[in-house]
């Protein structure tokens, strides 16, 4: 159990760091150099990544459809709950973790909407006439929390399956590649991304701990 209380203690110290990240995006500084004038935090090196980087559409849409991936993986796990629950013919037989993954979606989703409602930035580019919020990015969050849980997950449940082996690969490559890719393409200021990476590893952490204490 002592070995476990890592993960609980590593998921506070991440969500504390984004915490006190946020802050210091708030306040730390703001200038205006957002489309319409609108304020950044840490604006300096914010505003040289933009500059050095610019907007890639191309990048931009191929990211859109790699994100489509980690939906898909929340299906596949929507299916195999509901098909352990038709052959188990009992919620208190269906496998706990899937339990603990549903409740990791609804949170995540959650912190989706509310992030969508609590502006910290806006986008460094307006797209399709659109200003949006930006931070924490919301592809990176996606990438780590579905694919990385999907790891925890196989690991825990289903570590001989050559299928949840390959799924591993896939979302290993995904967490990787997908918030890279989003930074490159220009939709996002640097913080953006770096916000998103550490609310991710906070959530991933208390996501491990209750899978490996209560299987």
């Amino acid at each position: 159990m002592k070995n476990k209380r890592k993960y609980l203690i590593g998921g506070f110290a991440f969500f504390l760091m984004f915490i006190i990240f946020t802050i210091i995006i708030k306040f730390i500084d703001v200038k205006n150099i957002g489309p319409h004038n609108t304020s950044v935090g840490l604006a300096t090196i914010n505003n040289f990544f933009v500059n050095k980087i610019g907007f890639h559409n191309k990048i931009y849409k191929l990211t859109e459809i790699l994100g489509i991936i980690p939906i898909i993986i929340v299906l596949i796990y929507a299916i195999i709950g509901l098909y352990s629950l038709i052959e188990e013919k009992s919620f208190k037989k269906v496998n706990k973790n899937l339990y603990y993954l549903a409740i990791f979606y609804i949170i995540v989703l959650g912190i989706y909407v509310l992030f969508e409602k609590i502006i910290i930035n806006f986008r460094p580019v307006i797209i399709e006439g659109i200003l949006e919020s930006s931070y924490p990015s919301s592809h990176t969050i996606l990438a780590i929390c579905i694919c990385g849980s999907s790891i925890i997950l196989n690991n825990a449940i289903f570590k001989n399956n050559k299928i949840a082996k390959l799924e591993n690969i896939i979302s290993f490559i995904i967490i990787i590649l997908l918030p890279l890719l989003r930074f490159i393409s220009g939709v996002h200021w640097f913080t953006d991304i770096i916000g998103g990476v550490l609310l991710s590893f906070s959530l991933l952490l208390f996501f491990k701990y209750f899978v490996d204490c209560k299987k």
